[in-house]
């Protein structure tokens, strides 16, 4: 199994910005606490961070292409915003889980809508860094499954 995890705008800023919602951990330390984590399971993990928004959409095409078997993505305040990679997710056929460390649905109005909930095979929100290893759970499920 290979699988990539990608980080939208502003995650490299981790440990440094809104500690009450996103926590003092870095983007390094969650990367190393993942890496971990594929190691003791037995799959194939890259992680990728980008502030641009067509960066993202070209990891999700070439996730595809490269015959990866899922995508965890934090999409930032792109969750938000983007057509864009919403439609990159729709166009391909491997699973996406939507994370979010904060819960989105107790912070601002225009955060509890997501363009990327209805085309990503779930979400999970809320419970801190622990959201990326949850959806890496699912999708070693899901491949179980399928």
């Amino acid at each position: 199994m290979r699988i990539l995890c990608l980080n939208g705008p502003n995650l490299n800023r981790l440990g440094k910005r809104e500690k009450d919602a996103y926590g003092t951990f870095t983007l390094a330390e969650l990367e190393a606490d993942l890496a971990q984590f594929a190691s003791d399971h037995g799959f194939e993990l890259t992680c990728r961070q980008s502030n641009h928004e067509g960066e993202l959409i070209d990891w999700i095409h070439q996730a595809e292409d490269d015959g990866l078997t899922g995508i965890v993505l934090n999409a930032g305040a792109y969750t938000h915003t983007s057509v864009a990679i919403r439609d990159a997710i729709a166009a391909i056929r491997i699973p996406v889980v939507e994370v979010h460390i904060s819960n989105v649905y107790k912070r601002e109005e225009f955060r509890h809508h997501s363009y990327i909930a209805p085309v990503a095979a779930g979400q999970i929100t809320g419970f801190g860094k622990d959201v990326y290893i949850l959806g890496l759970h699912a999708l070693l499920l899901g491949n179980q499954r399928g």
